[in-house]
């Protein structure tokens, strides 16, 4: 039992220590580069460009034509959150990479709603040139989701 309640810390730790890192660099980005010309840092592939995202990942909504409140996008958003972490609850018993995945995908995910709610979007600011600008929140999810499809790759399902 101590066991379990020692991991169940270190996991919740974890996630708010990454959500933290997360908003630490949605602040500096928001003081650093709001008002101000990207910075390049290499230049023509990768340089930080402060937006506000109001939309979610790759504008998908607009694409629709579809604009809906931010407090929509945060309810999604949640009942999404919920739903990855009942699928997580369910499995329990998993190798601790797969709890790693489903920590980096929570911790995103999480990172993203409380944006939205404190500010009415998301602060984004990678640009890598190809790619539309997104943040530490979307490495995340995007890690975490990569982390477990190779973890569940090897041993069979996601969700049995």
């Amino acid at each position: 039992m101590v066991g379990s309640r020692s991991k169940a810390l270190a996991i919740f730790a974890s996630i708010a220590g990454l959500v933290g890192c997360d908003h630490a660099t949605k602040v500096a980005a928001e003081l650093a580069l709001r008002d101000h010309s990207p910075v390049s840092l290499v230049p023509g592939v990768v340089d930080l460009t402060y937006t506000e995202n109001r939309d979610v990942a790759f504008d998908a909504l607009a694409r629709f034509s579809l604009h809906p409140p931010s407090l929509v996008i945060v309810a999604i958003n949640l009942a999404a959150t919920a739903a990855v972490l009942v699928v997580w609850l369910r499995r329990r018993g998993a190798a601790g990479s797969e709890h790693a995945a489903f920590a980096l995908i929570v911790a995103g995910a999480v990172g993203n709603a409380i944006d939205r709610l404190a500010r009415g979007h998301v602060v984004d600011f990678i640009h890598v040139h190809f790619w539309p600008v997104f943040n530490v929140a979307d490495v995340l999810v995007v890690a975490g989701v990569a982390l477990l499809l190779l973890v569940r790759g090897r041993r069979g399902p996601a969700l049995s």
